[in-house]
């Protein structure tokens, strides 16, 4: 089963979120309801940048590596125009 890490951006905290799931749709639906208590005054959310891994360990270490590097300064790496999309 393939797997999936994501940025989401909320505009009214002006914050990131990262995280990896088997159904992004689904965890979108969950994180902007306010079921994940640490994030949800923060909603609404959306997804700024998405990638597929073929294992959970795979995306977990993907995850690790774009918290480490956070997430703005990682798409940034990648020549993401964030400020022009948000």
């Amino acid at each position: 089963m393939e797997f999936t890490v994501y940025v989401l951006y909320s505009k009214s905290c002006k914050k990131f979120y990262v995280g990896q799931t088997q159904d992004l749709t689904n965890r979108l639906r969950e994180h902007n309801k306010g079921e994940t208590k640490s994030i949800k005054a923060c909603a609404p959310w959306q997804t700024v940048w998405v990638a597929t891994a073929e294992t959970r360990s795979e995306s977990m270490a993907l995850e690790r590596k774009i918290k480490s590097r956070g997430a703005a300064r990682f798409l940034a790496d990648l020549g993401a125009k964030i400020n022009e999309r948000l």
